[in-house]
Parts: structure tokens; C-alpha cells; sequence
């Protein structure tokens, strides 16, 4: 899948070997939501509300059955089951099992520091765990290997280079501006933004908080993710992005030539959108 500033798209090879494409304008944004902060929350529920759409149409192909779109009403119920699987997994677990270490080592419940620290290494730890998890899974590899493609396609493009598969494949499978690293800044920021939280609220106020600080942090998140692409040769900000690049790694395979031919096909097609409207 790619995305540009007036549209997006989505490339899959069915099981004859042709390559079907999904193509979508994007609406403008309106001034508001465009300023900083406020367009980091936007677009994490666009990529959301893009993602799923994306995957019906690739499983569609992938099964070679052109399906039906979903309903609004199957969207949300989509979007809303994704949203609440994570704060369970990612907000509620983590702030329940800092609480109990904190009955067994009362200086986690003492220090609001401390607490969201270990908050923050618990979530961390599950983050890596599930995506280990799944990379077990060989559908999912094969997923890590498109993810790779459309780094090195990406990579190839920024540099000027024409978009051959020689040209391609000798780029990096690791981009700073994936959605790997994106969630990981998400972590490392909210350990410092929940230390604002009172140590003395009780487990439900802190919880309710958390979920009310989520906007801010994906949007300082956000704003830290583009100024990490535009100070990417910044000896302190290429340091700062290597935690995300690393866990790339866990997200991104190498893809093979056909792999690569598809995130191409995605690339020419979200251009000819932006071309299209300049």
C-alpha cells in the first residue's frame, strides 16, 4: 500500500499472477486539522480507516473473489473492535500489572516516575512479544516481506533512482518513517506524558487519563516522526531513530522480485493520483 498527499493505493498479485490496484483520492483536510498536534491524531485514524479498506480489497483478490465492500456500519464496528483490543492489550494490561509490582515493590508505587516506567517496559515487552508472535505466523512473514518492498521501492524513489529491481534491491528494508517506529515513539513518549498523572489517583482515574492523553501523544509522536525524516542526517536524531529501526527488523523480510514488482505497481499508481491534481 502507498500513500500520498492526494490519494492512495493499494497493489495485490491473485493467484494467476495479475496485479489488481486499488486507487482512492484523498479528501483535503481542513485548516484546522492540519496544524501540529491535531494532524498527528487525524492521521492515525485516516491510516486506520485506509487500513482496513486496503485489506478488503487485497483479500478479496488474494481469494480471487471480488467481494463486497464493506458497510459503513462494518467499518466503524471494525475500526471500534481494533481500537478497543489495543487499549486492553496495550494501556489497561500494562497499568494492572505495574500495579500489582507496585504491592510487591512499594517504590514503583511511590515514584510516579517509576511507575509509567515500568508502565512503559511492560508495554514495550508486550509490543515486541506480539509481534514476534505473529511473525511466526508464514502469512504473516510473507506480510513482513511486502512491508520490505515497499520500503526499498519508497528508498529507491526518494533517492531519484529509476525504479528497477536491481536499482531497488539494493536498498534498505528499514525506513524511518514506518508505522513500526511510529508505535514505538508512541511508547517512549506516553512513559513521560503519564508522569504528569497524579501518583495518587486511583486505578480508574489513571486509566481514564490515559485514554484521554492518547490524542497528544499520537501527536507529538507524529511530529517527532516527520522532524526525525527531515534531521535524518543529524548525527543525535539518526541515534534517536535506531531504537525504531531496530524493531523493524521483527517487521520487515527481504522481499523477492515479484514482491518488489507489486510495491512498484502501488507507487506508479498513488503518482499518477499526484500528478494528476498538480
Amino acid at each position: 500500500m502507498m500513500k500520498g498527499g492526494k490519494g492512495w493505493t493499494v497493489a495485490v498479485r491473485s493467484p494467476d499472477g495479475e496485479i489488481h490496484v486499488k486507487r482512492e483520492p484523498l479528501s483535503e483536510v481542513p485548516g484546522i486539522f492540519r496544524l501540529p498536534i491535531i494532524r498527528g491524531f487525524i492521521a492515525l485514524f485516516a491510516a486506520m480507516f485506509i487500513g482496513v479498506k486496503a485489506i478488503e480489497f487485497s483479500a478479496g483478490k488474494a481469494y480471487e473473489g471480488e467481494g463486497e465492500d464493506l458497510s459503513p456500519a462494518a467499518m466503524a464496528f471494525t475500526i471500534l473492535l481494533s481500537i478497543l483490543l489495543g487499549i486492553g492489550l496495550f494501556l489497561l494490561l500494562p497499568l494492572y500489572a505495574t500495579k500489582l509490582l507496585g504491592i510487591l515493590v512499594p517504590a514503583i508505587s511511590n515514584s510516579s516516575f517509576l511507575f509509567n516506567l515500568v508502565d512503559g517496559i511492560i508495554r514495550v515487552f508486550l509490543f515486541i512479544t506480539y509481534i514476534v508472535s505473529i511473525g511466526m505466523w508464514k502469512e504473516m512473514r510473507r506480510i513482513f516481506e511486502y512491508h520490505g518492498a515497499e520500503h526499498k521501492v519508497i528508498h529507491a524513489y526518494e533517492n531519484g533512482k529509476d525504479l528497477s529491481i536491481h536499482n531497488i534491491k539494493t536498498h534498505s528494508p528499514l525506513h524511518p518513517r514506518c508505522g513500526t517506529s511510529f508505535l514505538l515513539i508512541v511508547m517512549i513518549i506516553s512513559i513521560f506524558t503519564f508522569s504528569f498523572i497524579p501518583q495518587g489517583w486511583s486505578f480508574i482515574y489513571k486509566f481514564l487519563s490515559r485514554l484521554v492523553l492518547i490524542p497528544l501523544i499520537a501527536g507529538l509522536s507524529y511530529e517527532f516522526l516527520k522532524l526525525s525524516a527531515k534531521m535524518k542526517h543529524n548525527a543525535l536524531m539518526h541515534l534517536l531513530i535506531q531504537p525504531g529501526l531496530l524493531l523493524q527488523r521483527l517487521t520487515t523480510r527481504e522481499p523477492d522480485e515479484s514482491q518488489i514488482e507489486v510495491a512498484v505497481k502501488a507507487l506508479e499508481e498513488v503518482l499518477t493520483i499526484e500528478n494528476a491534481h498538480v
